[in-house]
């Protein structure tokens, strides 16, 4: 049974040791995910070049996703690199003091606009909520706070104002150079943390098409705004992704599980992959076995419907980085056992606008009411097989295309397998009998297997899908 949902795994200390970079590979990783926030430059490309050296080596397709670290919504340092506060203590954030003095009483911050975002009353959260301030007073740079939930408080935390409202701009300098990389390295897909509406989607897509950038945008949810603009956001993106960090604190943590349910929803049913993320398998930072709360956790995610679970501590410095891949990929096999993933009414009762989309629809349908094996979509783009996966379904869809970018973005969508194939070497009526020649040679199909093919009429030319064939492997007719 092969595993339709994706797994993305954070690259860091404790997997960019090209052994274990391989291992959790093999073990079911489909995406690396580059997490900007962390490490160094020289780090991040070595990470990106070991990727792909490693999926090369072993004829798999891995995508590359670059998150970039948007705004700076963090502490600066303290001196003694940390503190522990008591309900009830008066504490200080002050845009204008030292990044490295930090004292017990107040602490330096790298968004400077703070003052003038908050007011008298409003909550801060920091540490993901672990710490709650309430603003009592704001004096010029200074946020005065008395604590009301107190911790252990250490360098770097990021913080929110609950309920959200931070003027922030999603795109910095910072992720303008960062996205110079992923561009010259050719990531796959690049994530924009804390859109606010569609309009910061739009500009990070300008900006990657003035570079010649071919990467997909990813859309991270996790302002109030974001929520509040969900549609236009979805739609302006390729793909978007539940953050449940940020927007856990932003809404309250109550809130976010029927979050993510809508997230999902929509995402499917505007025609968009989803990104689960955050916490899913935390406990595996440090044992090498997950709880049950987190195994329900991923399961809900893929009986959801979400494209991929992702991973970010539990891979990137965990100490069970291969089991953290095993056992997701488990859990992720067992809930696909359920008949409601594999069943669907998606847009039944609606009108198609584009061919190609019609088509993806049809084959889906028939998919699921006859006896197939197995789904070969003849691809340039990839946007064929997209349509498709947002049907649920238990039939494997392989997207055939020549175009690496095209298979880089099919590396994300749920049940869909990219297989690097070029039709336009070969006549157009020898096309399907070369692929799945091919694909009989990979062991992906066999002999007597009834398949659906969906090709266009041009070869090589995107959107022109118009075609699907029923056909059984080693007929003569096909």
């Amino acid at each position: 049974m092969l595993r339709r949902t994706k797994i993305i795994a954070t690259i860091g200390p404790a997997t960019e040791d090209l052994k274990i970079l391989r291992d959790i590979i093999l073990a079911g990783v489909d995406l690396i995910r580059v997490n900007m926030s962390h490490g160094v430059t020289k780090d991040q490309i070595k990470w990106i070049k070991s990727t792909r050296k490693i999926a090369a080596e072993l004829n798999k397709e891995v995508g590359i996703l670059v998150d970039l670290q948007g705004p700076k919504l963090r502490i600066a340092r303290f001196i003694q690199k940390s503190i522990d506060l008591k309900i009830g203590d008066k504490f200080t954030l002050d845009a204008n003091l030292d990044h490295n003095v930090g004292t017990q009483n107040s602490v330096g911050i790298d968004y400077k606009n703070l003052p003038q975002d908050v007011t008298v009353g409003d909550t801060l959260l920091f540490d993901d909520g672990r710490i709650v301030m309430q603003v009592i007073e704001v004096l010029a740079s200074q946020v005065h706070c008395v604590v009301k939930v107190g911790g252990k408080l250490s360098d770097h935390k990021g913080f929110n104002r609950k309920g959200g409202g931070l003027s922030a701009a999603a795109i910095t300098e910072k992720d303008r150079s960062d996205i110079l990389i992923a561009a010259e390295y050719n990531a796959d897909y690049v994530a924009l943390s804390f859109p606010r509406s569609a309009s910061d989607i739009l500009e990070i897509k300008e900006i990657l098409a003035n570079i010649g950038c071919k990467a997909g945008v990813i859309a991270k949810i996790e302002r109030v705004e974001a929520i509040n603009a969900l549609d236009e956001i979805i739609l302006a993106s390729d793909a978007v992704m539940v953050a449940r960090g940020d927007l856990g604190v932003e809404i309250g943590f109550a809130e976010l599980p029927a979050a993510q349910k809508h997230i999902i929803k929509q995402a499917k049913d505007l025609g968009r992959a989803v990104i689960t993320a955050t916490q899913m398998m935390e406990s595996m930072i440090y044992s090498s076995i997950p709880t049950r709360a987190e195994v329900s956790d991923v399961a809900n995610a893929v009986l959801e419907g979400t494209d991929a679970v992702m991973l970010s501590g539990e891979t990137a410095v965990g100490e069970f980085p291969v089991q953290v891949i095993e056992s997701v990929a488990e859990i992720c096999l067992a809930a696909e056992k359920q008949r409601t993933t594999q069943i669907s009414q998606h847009r039944l009762d609606s009108c198609f606008n584009r061919v190609d989309e019609a088509v993806a629809m049809a084959t889906m349908y028939t998919a699921n009411h006859l006896a197939v094996t197995a789904i070969v979509a003849l691809t340039e783009s990839g946007s064929t097989t997209l349509w498709m996966s947002r049907i649920s379904s238990g039939i494997p869809i392989y997207g055939v295309s020549r175009n690496k970018y095209a298979r880089g973005r099919m590396t994300l969508y749920r049940g869909v397998y990219p297989v690097d194939f070029d039709i336009t070497c070969c006549q157009r009526w020898e096309a399907i009998r070369a692929v799945l020649t091919a694909l009989q040679k990979q062991g992906i199909i066999k002999v007597g297997d009834k398949v659906i093919v969906t090709r266009g009429e041009i070869s090589g030319v995107v959107g022109h899908t118009n075609s699907m064939k029923i056909i059984t492997v080693g007929s003569i007719n096909f």
